[in-house]
């Protein structure tokens, strides 16, 4: 168990009837960052509560840090922090001194406190406003400052839940440039989830896809791209394309798929990058003009899609509106 920071077996979890986790198996390795991707309901947050100890489960068993979570909570608990979805500091008291209550309740040394605070708050360039009532703050600077609560213990690991939600994208990168910051110099743990594709792209190191509470896939960001399968070519010609054409651009080795719609085609290939050459060498002999090229490479939206995108509805659609609220809170501040 050691050499994982996260390890679960035959992990399942019911609310009377209903399934949320279905026989989860994972094993997330030492120093990663790890992103959990799925529809709202696929069971992300049950996950979370779990391993952060917040919800025993009903079968199965689950390890963090080598600790087990029913058994040895207790110590774990000292080892890890979680920032939820929901606000989790209070407004109508200054940066600091929501600090100092955190420090307190985590049961930091008094005489180690002031230090801690300051370091956290440095760290998330929050120093110039720690004397600043919360409600006076943003969106971004609230949830920084949840993340300067969370990292005062310097946790081993760092479970998050939606840790962005409802942010801008400039302040969405500086938070996961800080994030990313703790992983590689810090060496702590980074467990997520997330809705923002582009983050789970950008900075994990392996996304597992959650869909009716099972895991579907698990693998690298570039691995799941690539299960995806084939790059897409669109390229806007001079006139249609004539069917025998049309039959022998089909026929290149390498193509998945080509359809032409008026003068554009759009094709699917294994390799757009090596493919291109042949085909525009294709296209001029059949004596076909060229007016312009564009290449694709799969992207997470399209794993996302592939692996657990058509059933988003099937499930909590009620969650939509939980989610809606908690980004005019998070705005709001």
């Amino acid at each position: 168990m050691n050499d994982f920071a996260v390890s679960v077996h035959n992990l399942s979890k019911k609310y009377g009837d209903f399934l949320a986790l279905d026989n989860i198996n994972l094993n997330v390795e030492e120093g990663k960052l790890f992103a959990i991707l799925g529809p709202n309901g696929s069971g992300k947050t049950t996950l979370l509560r779990i391993l952060t100890t917040q919800f025993k489960p009903t079968t199965g068993e689950a390890f963090v840090l080598g600790k087990n979570v029913v058994s040895q909570s207790k110590e774990l608990r000292e080892l890890i922090s979680y920032v939820p979805q929901e606000m989790s500091v209070w407004t109508d008291i200054s940066g600091y001194e929501n600090l100092l209550i955190y420090s307190k309740i985590y049961g930091l040394p008094a005489a180690t406190r002031k230090d801690s605070i300051k370091n956290s708050l440095e760290l998330m360039d929050l120093s110039d406003v720690a004397n600043r009532l919360v409600s006076t703050y943003s969106g971004g600077m609230i949830r920084k400052l949840e993340l300067a609560s969370a990292v005062m213990l310097k946790p081993k690991i760092l479970f998050l839940d939606e840790p962005t939600i409802g942010l801008d994208p400039a302040t969405r990168k500086t938070i996961w440039e800080k994030l990313k910051a703790l992983n590689r110099e810090g060496g702590t743990n980074v467990f997520f989830s997330t809705h923002y594709m582009d983050e789970a792209d950008n900075y994990a190191d392996e996304i597992g896809i959650l869909d009716r509470g099972r895991l579907i896939k698990v693998a690298s960001p570039e691995e799941l791209k690539r299960s995806v399968g084939y790059d897409r070519i669109e390229i806007e010609i001079d006139s249609e394309l004539d069917k025998r054409a049309l039959a022998g651009l089909r026929k290149l080795h390498g193509i998945g798929k080509v359809s032409a719609e008026g003068n554009i085609l759009a094709i699917s290939a294994k390799d757009s990058a090596a493919l291109l050459e042949a085909i525009i060498e294709f296209l001029l002999a059949n004596k076909v003009h060229v007016r312009k090229i564009s290449a694709s490479q799969p992207t997470i939206d399209d794993v996302f899609l592939k692996y657990a995108g058509t059933k988003e509805s099937s499930r909590a659609p009620v969650q939509l509106a939980d989610v809606k609220r908690l980004r005019e809170r998070i705005r709001g501040g």
